[in-house]
């Protein structure tokens, strides 16, 4: 993919509608649905499972924007990489991604100050197929207006080595965090909960160190996140803390979502 590239849906029509009008009848609805009642955010955590599963939870982090549509110019999105093993921190050198919805701007100006980071460089093979990234952008689509986004996927990095990242921008009150991860995987319905309300408790004392992999896929970015939060004066709060025996799936195994929102 050169410079120009435009990075093209991956998952629509397999984790989302592929139809334009279907999918905003469904992104609208989740969060219609969902009720946020605190501060303006500065950051927040959101799931990336199919939205059969995991939207109703995703509407529930990105009603935290309802007030944010002419405020957030610029979304740093932090997901993991699913498909790519990588050292560090994976860039993109697309224009934009495409989505049912249209085009969202890469901030290119941007990502090349991120390249100046060791653990930072382009892995675009990583991009390709990834849809952690991809998930969150049509809720962002829906909730502001004209924005650019970072789109940064984790594979083997510190917690202080995405906090680096974070930190560069989290200061910027135009800017948005956003971490995409799902919390538990494959346990039954009680183990699952069990996990996440561990996960939940940790994210909101901005503890790091609580966390551990069978929290969550996206522990790097979270953990990331929650020091540069605690640098920052920052609080987190959950918002929604279900799994897919809640919305759409059997309770035997299950995959845990949960909302999170940083004020």
């Amino acid at each position: 993919m050169n410079r120009a590239g435009v990075r093209k849906p991956a998952v629509a029509g397999v984790f989302y509608p592929a139809d334009e009008s279907e999918l905003r009848r469904m992104v609208r609805a989740y969060i219609q649905d969902a009720v946020y009642e605190g501060g303006r955010p500065r950051a927040l955590i959101g799931p990336h499972a199919g939205y059969e599963y995991s939207g109703p939870v995703a509407g529930s982090a990105y009603k935290s924007l309802r007030d944010q549509r002419e405020v957030i110019h610029r979304v740093l999105l932090l997901g993991p990489s699913h498909h790519v093993p990588m050292i560090g921190l994976g860039g993109s050198s697309a224009e934009a991604f495409e989505t049912p919805f249209g085009l969202v701007p890469v901030d290119m100006e941007s990502m090349d100050s991120l390249l100046e980071f060791q653990q930072v460089r382009i892995m675009d093979n990583a991009h390709e197929y990834e849809h952690s990234i991809e998930t969150h952008l049509p809720f962002l689509q829906e909730m502001l207006d004209e924005f650019s986004v970072i789109p940064v996927l984790t594979g083997d990095a510190t917690t202080e080595e995405v906090t680096e990242v974070i930190e560069k921008f989290i200061e910027n009150t135009d800017t948005l965090i956003a971490v995409s991860s799902d919390l538990s995987h494959y346990f039954d319905y009680d183990t699952a909960r069990r996990f996440d309300e561990a996960a939940s408790r940790a994210i909101e004392q901005l503890n790091p160190e609580a966390l551990h992999p069978e929290h969550a896929c996206g522990i790097v970015p979270i953990q990331g996140l929650l020091l540069a939060s605690e640098n920052h004066g920052l609080s987190a709060n959950t918002l929604d803390l279900r799994s897919s025996g809640d919305t759409a799936g059997p309770r035997d195994t299950v995959v845990g979502y949960g909302a999170f929102v940083f004020t």
